[in-house]
């Protein structure tokens, strides 16, 4: 049997009500909660999206982890590769050398950073293979002095597939006439295009051996990457490798190289569930005076409890149900609203945007052209939580007052 605070909290929530200025406002807050938490949840997930395809084009070119050199010469590669590969995390392993360089065709000049491959070990810790525009990794081959360009290196130097670009070192070589850079002849055999402009303005990928040859470093390599099964565990297993290498050798992970950029992504998804968690706070607080209303319109009802033997405590648990079943509702239906909404995105965007004859990211302007989602039960838990609670904490000023009723001076003018 239902406690009967309970049934008349229902029953006053389910009652035509004379005053209908009350059940207005009882509704814009059902709806307020119900818009604030869907679009927390839509927000959020598309945050996570775009954080998730931010991250995975990163470390499509860079490494979860690498091992150096404290003078960028790493000298038994091999070897720290052999120990590195123990690790039950660490997938694959390739050897690279990195230097800066200027690339020139014509009368266009670009530095850029030279990143030396084997490109069957670099496929698999990379993935620059699969974002190749044209050519192939594959047509790097030792002796023969191919270059691959990131699509805004080759765009800004005019370079296309088969042309001679002349790569300058900025280490000189001593002659008679003085010190002079280094220069060799590279043919372009490859265009990639990853997404992110800080490697598709700034690399070019040669062979390891080229590298080698023309940064004369003998057997050397700059330093060997690697590749985790669990990329969030590169902390523990760069601090597992530290042990295992000699002093001399620098382990680091993507979790330092690029934590700037991670941590400014993590702020601004904070700042924004701040920012829109207000909606809900402020829908919320409406239930305030929706009940502080209905106080006042149902005075002589709670004065007849009080004269039948109910305790102020049991008038205050009236109101409560009434409060927290409008924030109940309304979240409910925010969190099924958000959930479908956050989950179909890259079918509801596209039709908005054929709708409307527009479109939101463009590919000329933006990597990523379409609105990438990821919907995280741990931030549809949190929302669903913050706003109960709030629902929640809104009914306990204005069931307060209920309590607090005199029956005789309610019942004075009846």
């Amino acid at each position: 049997m239902l406690p009967y605070e309970l049934f008349v909290g229902l029953r006053y929530t389910r009652a035509k009500r004379q005053n209908h200025f009350i059940s207005f406002i009882s509704l814009i807050s059902m709806v307020g909660i119900a818009l604030g938490v869907a679009a927390l949840i839509v927000v959020l997930s598309v945050m996570n999206g775009f954080q998730k395809e931010l991250r995975s084009r990163i470390l499509g070119v860079a490494a979860h982890v690498e091992i150096s050199a404290d003078n960028n010469l790493l000298l038994n590669w091999q070897k720290v590769a052999s120990v590195a590969s123990k690790n039950p995390q660490v997938v694959a392993s390739a050897p690279y050398v990195l230097a800066q360089g200027m690339l020139s065709l014509d009368q266009s000049v670009q530095g850029v950073f030279i990143r030396g491959i084997l490109p069957d070990e670099e496929n698999r810790v990379a993935d620059i293979g699969r974002h190749m525009k044209k050519g192939s990794l594959a047509n790097l081959r030792p002796g023969e002095f191919g270059i691959v360009l990131g699509s805004e290196v080759a765009r800004s130097i005019g370079a296309s597939l088969g042309d001679k670009v002349i790569l300058i070192a900025p280490q000189g070589q001593v002659t008679p006439a003085g010190i002079l850079p280094r220069l060799k002849q590279f043919t372009v055999v490859g265009i990639f295009e990853v997404g992110m402009f800080e490697f598709d303005s700034g690399l070019a990928l040669i062979d390891l051996n080229d590298a080698q040859r023309l940064y004369r470093m003998g057997d050397a390599v700059t330093g060997v990457r690697l590749k985790l099964r669990d990329l969030d565990l590169a902390p523990q297993v760069s601090e597992q490798l530290s042990g295992k290498l000699p002093n001399e050798d620098i382990v680091t992970d993507w979790t330092r190289q690029h934590a700037n950029f991670f941590r400014a992504v993590k702020i601004e998804k904070n700042v924004m569930f701040i920012i829109l968690f207000l909606i809900v706070a402020v829908a919320t607080f409406n239930i305030v005076s929706t009940l502080v209303m209905m106080v006042t319109d149902k005075q002589s009802d709670i004065a007849i409890l009080r004269t039948l033997g109910s305790s102020p405590a049991s008038i205050m648990k009236i109101f409560v149900v009434q409060g927290a079943l409008i924030g109940v509702i309304g979240t409910v239906l925010g969190v099924f609203f958000g959930v479908v909404i956050a989950s179909n995105i890259d079918v509801i965007v596209p039709f908005i945007e054929k709708v409307f004859h527009t479109h939101f990211l463009a590919k000329d302007v933006y990597y990523i052209s379409e609105v990438p989602s990821s919907l995280e039960g741990s931030d549809v838990i949190s929302i669903t939580v913050l706003s109960l609670f709030l629902s929640f904490f809104a009914t306990l000023y204005p069931s307060w007052r209920a309590s607090r009723v005199n029956p005789a001076e309610a019942l004075r003018y009846e």
